[in-house]
């Protein structure tokens, strides 16, 4: 699915320098683009620039505020792209943009399809089940949930059947992370078909 599709990433917090295959480069505290730079040889055409790019690492309201910079929901437009498009969220619906704004209401505005990334840890259960009735009490469309983590069967059985919600699949934790043990756990685990099926 990520290597498949370009992706938008939202206001990227915590930019550090560090050394990657003998170079200077720039990074975010984005887990995903990180593991995108590490394991991916197409990173630079298949993952859009930020809108924002934030120093701290808090939630982008606050580094925003704190880098003197004012997040405008208006400017996290969709990009016109062939294809499907991947926009990856930060820390959760409710995480605030700016003191008016969370990522909810932008995605609301959007009625995209939202894939909520569930880990499979304790505490999992309350996190997921409000994630999935801060969508539906706004008619977003939900496709599914993907769990991140080690198997947890009756907490994934306990969040699909009392949300009400299709699981897509578990992606394990894979170590050592190389692009071809993730390109496998990521084909093991999902089914493309299953993203393209009509939210519910």
């Amino acid at each position: 699915m990520i290597s498949t599709a370009p992706q938008r990433r939202p206001p990227a917090t915590a930019l550090v320098e560090e050394r990657a295959g003998g170079r200077l480069c720039s990074s975010s505290a984005s887990d995903l683009v990180v593991v995108y730079q590490r394991v991916s040889t197409v990173f630079d055409r298949r993952v859009l620039p930020e809108v924002y790019r934030l120093k701290m690492p808090l939630s982008p309201h606050r580094s925003a505020e704190l880098d003197g910079v004012a997040i405008e929901a208006a400017k996290l437009s969709l990009p016109e792209l062939p294809g499907p498009l991947i926009i990856e969220g930060a820390g959760g619906l409710m995480v605030p943009l700016n003191r008016q704004t969370r990522f909810v209401d932008v995605f609301q505005e959007w009625q995209l399809p939202v894939i909520l990334c569930a880990r499979t840890a304790l505490g999992t259960i309350n996190h997921t089940l409000l994630s999935v009735e801060a969508l539906r009490t706004r008619s977003i469309p939900l496709l599914g949930i993907a769990f991140i983590g080690e198997e947890m069967a009756d907490t994934q059985r306990t969040i699909a059947e009392m949300g009400k919600v299709r699981v897509l699949g578990r992606l394990p934790r894979v170590d050592p992370l190389t692009p071809e043990a993730l390109s496998a756990a990521m084909r093991a685990a999902f089914t493309a078909a299953d993203f393209m099926e009509t939210p519910q």
